[in-house]
């Protein structure tokens, strides 16, 4: 599939009549072309039809960009040069938004596009009618080969052309292989509900590198499960396993997407206990359908966006308590729960009944509960659990084992799919698995997991690095941070104030950067990190710069209940004495009334433990971690909390700031 409208060399390009190349794009179009978008596609012919009359080389228009939902204008390939063109037309003034998007482009085809990586691409922005714009004496690009974007008009445009050319035209790209390179981005979780939800395929929009389990490999997998449970009128439950970032949930999302349409007797519902993704891809999603709708000349309701989002992504807890009251099988046949290592024990569960529902003595766990809704069909139905691992991070969590044990005690005619990595340490499903006395029901498919994480992308072994240092495996951790330092920065600090500067200079274009800390940090207050302030994580991740509830602010911090499960570019990770090394390993600490308190119970260490996997594995392209230095004056921040703690992370080989 070509990922653009119209391709061709520039001399073709100049030698076919515009008419015929207006015809290819509106043919390409996916809507219907207006007449405002017509006439800005001739301006654009005609104009790049004159200034590139004496020039050789490659052009394509509406080159598609499936991760972020968009289009670049046009891309020019000349000499060595790839130009990325973004035309403002009849624009009189630079916006910051137009410069953003004009670098998001050019940092789409520098991350991911494979024929990309290692040329000089220019960003520019044709704002047509705005002032002339000084321009310096040459251009030079960033150490990535990426240039800042550069602002023209269109009577300036020939002129910064050429004077590009002239500084860094000193070698060809081969046109046909550069066309040819494979496009494998690694979205956002955001941007992957988004592209998903309007119809494309899981394959368009993530990794498909050798190095990489195939993400569509593994959907496959699971659209399969589903197929053969629906054929043979059985019950299934699969359990889709990998390592932070590898996009589990990404997985999910592309069952519920591919099974939203109920014709075949097949529906599908996402759920998810983790509400402020919830509510996040929720918004994201009415907002992306709203646009959409928009641009076909159609007007959509906020509340009916909602309303159709809300039919595959839903709360599990919102979905639990439907069918508390509904004794009827659910309208889906295919449930995904992402983070079902997440789900309540019996003893958070029976409480929560008792004190919010009035029910006594409530017979089940949560997952015993949400499998006996799928086992009312009287067919078929598949339940599927994505599952991380090192993921509990809240008092109640049952973990994997307890989906497993509550199918031996109740269930125990399901067909369970597992990969063989379930039986890793970190799942906890070892004894669970062994006592399950239907050994015939259970079926080993290596497929259902991923071992490699995509969130960082520059940087596969970043979530080895992370499990290496929480397990005080130093020489482990050390070669996992020579692996990755090159391509995914992981700096060191005492100061709040250098971390956010290195934030922002870091950051290109829309690339997203916030605080993180842990929900137990309660003694960062004298550095402006308060976690008991109230912070809405839709706009926290969903709004711009200019909005002082974003993360882009560095003011309102995420802790990890809030960024489990989705993920910034750019993090910093704010460390408190909650969790601190004290010299020969790890100690957990909480902070009521005064002081602070050891955390005796291994249940509640871990949990303190996993926090910090959660915060230090939400960066895609690298992180700073700050140790604050303390207080000698404040009993509740010695230096002695602190310092530890920092001279681990020193010892590691971790830079300094």
């Amino acid at each position: 599939m070509n990922h653009w409208y119209y391709a061709n060399s520039i001399h073709n390009f100049l030698h076919t009549e515009e008419s015929s190349i207006l015809g290819t794009l509106v043919l390409n179009h996916e809507f219907a072309a207006e007449e405002p978008q017509r006439d800005a596609w001739l301006f654009q012919i005609r104009f790049l039809k004159e200034v590139l009359s004496n020039r050789t080389g490659f052009v394509c228009l509406e080159y598609s960009v499936p991760r972020m939902g968009k289009r670049i204008d046009a891309i020019i390939i000349d000499q060595g040069v790839i130009f990325v063109i973004e035309f403002k037309v009849g624009a009189k003034e630079f916006l910051n938004s137009d410069f953003d998007q004009a670098w998001d482009y050019a940092l789409d085809l520098k991350n991911f596009h494979e024929t990309s990586h290692n040329e000089l691409i220019v960003p520019l922005l044709v704002a047509t009618d705005a002032p002339k714009v000084e321009q310096p004496p040459a251009f030079y690009p960033g150490v990535d080969g990426l240039f800042t974007p550069i602002k023209t008009n269109a009577e300036g445009f020939s002129a910064v052309y050429q004077s590009v050319i002239n500084a860094n035209g000193e070698k060809e790209i081969d046109h046909d292989t550069w066309a040819r390179g494979r496009y494998s981005p690694t979205p956002t979780i955001v941007e992957a509900a988004t592209a998903l939800y309007r119809h494309h395929s899981v394959k368009e929009i993530s990794r498909s590198d050798a190095s990489a389990i195939n993400l569509s490999e593994t959907s496959r997998a699971v659209s399969q499960i589903i197929a053969t449970a629906k054929d043979n009128r059985k019950k299934a439950i699969c359990f889709v396993t990998g390592v932070p970032g590898a996009g589990k949930t990404l997985v999910g999302l592309d069952i519920a997407t591919k099974y939203l349409d109920s014709s075949g007797g097949i529906q599908s519902v996402f759920l998810s206990g983790n509400g402020p993704l919830v509510a996040i891809l929720t918004e994201a999603l009415a907002r992306d359908a709203i646009h959409r709708s928009k641009l076909k000349g159609e007007k959509l309701r906020k509340g009916v966006a909602r309303s159709r989002v809300q039919a595959f992504i839903q709360n599990v807890h919102h979905y639990r308590d439907a069918y508390l009251r509904d004794p009827l099988p659910p309208i889906d046949h295919v449930a995904i729960f992402d983070e079902a290592q997440r789900a309540w024990n019996h003893a958070k569960t029976s409480d929560f009944m008792k004190r919010k529902k009035g029910i006594l003595e409530f017979p089940f766990s949560e997952p015993e509960f949400l499998i006996s809704c799928l086992n009312r069909h009287e067919d078929w139905a598949v339940i599927i659990c994505l599952v991380g691992g090192g993921q509990e991070i809240n008092t109640g969590e049952a973990g994997i084992a307890e989906w497993i044990e509550s199918l031996g005690r109740s269930f125990p005619n399901w067909e369970i799919y597992i990969s063989s990595r379930l039986t890793d340490s970190e799942y906890d499903a070892v004894s669970a698995l062994e006592t399950f006395r239907n050994k015939e029901a259970i079926h080993t498919n290596d497929r259902l997991h991923l071992g490699v994480s995509m969130r960082s992308f520059r940087a596969e072994s970043v979530s080895s690095f992370v499990k290496n240092v929480l397990d005080l495996e130093v020489d482990a951790a050390k070669l996992e941070f020579e692996k990755v330092k090159g391509q995914y920065p992981i700096m060191l600090t005492r100061d709040l104030e250098r971390a956010k500067n290195w934030l922002h200079s870091r950051a290109r274009g829309t690339e997203r950067y916030g605080l993180v800390v842990s929900s137990n940090a309660q003694r960062l207050k004298p550095l402006a990190i308060d976690v008991k302030s109230p912070m809405d994580p839709v706009k926290w991740f969903l709004e711009g710069k200019q909005d002082v509830r974003s993360s882009y602010y560095l003011e309102d911090v995420a802790t990890e209940f809030h960024v489990q499960g989705l993920e910034l570019d750019w993090v910093c990770v704010t460390w408190d004495a909650d969790f601190r090394h004290n010299g020969d390993g790890w100690a957990a600490h909480s902070f009521v009334g005064e002081k602070w308190h050891k955390v005796k119970k291994p249940e509640r260490q871990q949990y303190l433990k996993n926090a910090y996997r959660v915060l230090l594995t939400r960066a895609r392209q690298g992180m700073v971690i700050v140790v604050p230095e303390g207080n000698p004056k404040d009993s509740t921040r010695r230096s002695e909390f602190y310092d530890c703690t920092y001279e681990y992370l020193c010892r590691i080989g971790l830079d300094k700031i």
